[in-house]
């Protein structure tokens, strides 16, 4: 018998692990920066050089980069900046990984502070945490016929089902040149600076992925003219660019995640040759998973009246895409300067940083729960301390509806900062909004018996004979006409016409005559 099969494709979690990990390291000022005095404000960011698998073990190793800006002991130039980087090495246990197995590690720094050891020495300390998710590629063969002339009853269902048809990484370069408005100076160094992805989107066309969004910048500079010291301004640059992929449909599902992965801002001199732009290049990370929804006609049972035809199961598992649905969350709250702090003269730097830290399904729907972190740079009329910055947290949570299903639901959130503002109410208190996006794909995962091969023998005629000819039958709950002809050695189409059925399908407490037939 001549197997027709097909091949679906899909990732399979391997194991994921997770560990809270502790950088602490001491600094040294480098020989030509001024002396400390104190810390304003501090930021890291997590980079991963190296991944490899081994014996069940995740290895992994990178650098916390960090920056810091800080208040020098001059008079001429009171704030200053620097960065460094503090090495890590790390490794997490997941059962059933091989050498050869994808791994995806993520790092997060759930915080990061900065202590005065002395004028020229720090002590940095930052909490990271770690997320290692390993998958490997799976074939699953489902049957979907069996060749002409084999004169088999057969069995089909339909199923919906999710292919995956890319799992891939790629990047997008952006390179800017940013030119000062004519009512600021010229610069003389960058000593603070943010860059934030905002409303990026992606569009799947015919080979290719298009993103578009824009990037926010705010730049904190110390002027050339020795009595424009400290500028600063804001402003942002469209995010526009395509990435090749020969898989890529429109009808597609899709999840494609863009993150900023390095960012360079550069002074360099205008056509006068004074120091009024600034060349932005940016390297945008894209993780991209497409899907094809397909709906399939598998043969779920066979079997033949003419000989013996035994079909082997064995279970399989397949998704099928519940929802792909997408909310805006919005929300507003205050930020209170404590009492040590300077009060708040003018606004310069916003950064914020979106985390969705739990997602649960209900009653109602997914409901995520995660934190928006909140850090603005300002300017003080303390003239001892002329920048200040503010650090707040402000709690979501967001319910997105889900169809209700019978089988456990896998989900994918994702979530981006739509828009965040900051208005001074007095100088004491900002009053903040913002709106965040979330993008919900929810699988439901389906468990199928599937036949994995079929073997032929010849027909047992002497125990067919022993069966009785005729038989009267209650069908039961669950009962399958088709199980109910295949168990008494007859046909569906025989059922139907003895029992004047409309259909194939029966419904417990009905009674059925039921004639055997021999092929």
């Amino acid at each position: 018998m001549e197997l027709e099969r097909q091949v679906l494709h899909k990732n399979r979690e391997v194991g994921r692990a997770f560990s809270q990990m502790t950088l602490d390291d001491d600094y040294n000022l480098p020989d030509f920066k001024p002396d400390l005095t104190k810390v304003i404000k501090e930021r890291g960011k997590i980079h991963l050089d190296e991944i490899h698998v081994n014996n069940g073990h995740v290895w992994f190793k990178g650098v916390l980069e960090f920056d810091i800006l800080y208040r020098t002991d001059l008079d001429s130039r009171k704030i200053n900046c620097l960065n460094g980087e503090i090495s890590f090495q790390e490794s997490l246990s997941i059962d059933g990984t091989e050498e050869l197995d994808p791994v995806k590690v993520e790092g997060r720094i759930e915080d990061i502070s900065v202590s005065v050891i002395n004028s020229r020495k720090l002590g940095i300390r930052s909490l990271v945490e770690f997320t290692a998710v390993a998958e490997k590629p799976e074939e699953t063969a489902v049957l979907t016929g069996v060749g002409d002339n084999t004169n088999c009853e057969i069995e089909t269902e339909q199923m919906d089902v999710l292919e995956l048809i890319t799992d891939k990484k790629d990047t997008l370069r952006i390179r800017k040149e940013i030119a000062l408005s004519s009512n600021k100076p010229n610069m003389d160094e960058i000593l603070w600076s943010s860059v934030e992805l905002r409303g990026i989107a992606s569009h799947l066309k015919n080979g290719e992925i298009e993103v578009g969004g824009e990037a926010l910048i705010y730049v904190l500079y110390s002027g050339a003219e020795e009595e424009e010291r400290l500028q600063w301004f804001e402003t942002t640059v469209p995010v526009q660019g395509s990435v090749d992929c020969n898989a890529c449909e429109e009808t597609l599902v899709h999840r494609i995640n863009a993150n900023l992965a390095q960012v360079n801002l550069e002074i360099q001199p205008d056509e006068d040759g004074e120091e009024r732009n600034i060349m932005l290049e940016m390297v945008v990370n894209l993780s991209i998973c497409l899907w094809k929804e397909q709906q399939i006609e598998v043969i779920s049972d066979i079997y033949a009246l003419d000989r013996q035809v035994n079909p082997a199961f064995l279970p399989a598992y397949f998704e099928k895409l519940l929802v792909k649905n997408e909310a805006k969350c919005r929300m507003a709250d205050k930020i209170e300067m404590d009492a040590e702090q300077e009060d708040i003269l003018q606004i310069c730097v916003n950064e914020e940083k979106l985390a969705i830290e739990q997602t649960s399904i209900t009653d109602d729907g997914v409901l995520a729960e995660g934190t928006l972190t909140v850090e603005i740079l300002y300017i003080t009329p303390d003239e001892a301390m002329p920048v200040g910055s503010k650090r707040a947290y402000i709690p979501f949570s967001q319910t997105i509806e889900v169809p209700k299903a019978q089988n456990p639901v896998k989900i994918h959130m994702d979530g981006g900062i739509e828009q965040v503002t900051t208005v001074l109410s007095d100088s004491r208190t900002i009053d903040v909004k913002a709106v965040i996006s979330l993008n919900l794909l929810a699988f439901e995962q389906q468990e199928r018996q599937t036949i994995t091969q079929i073997e032929e023998t010849e027909l047992d005629l002497a125990a067919l004979q022993q069966r009785p000819g005729i038989v009267g039958y209650i069908a039961r709950e669950g009962d399958r006409l088709f199980g109910i002809a295949k168990e008494n050695h007859t046909t569906v189409e025989n059922l139907m016409e003895m029992n004047h059925l409309a259909g194939p399908v029966v419904k417990a407490g009905e009674k059925l005559l039921i004639i055997k037939t021999v092929g």
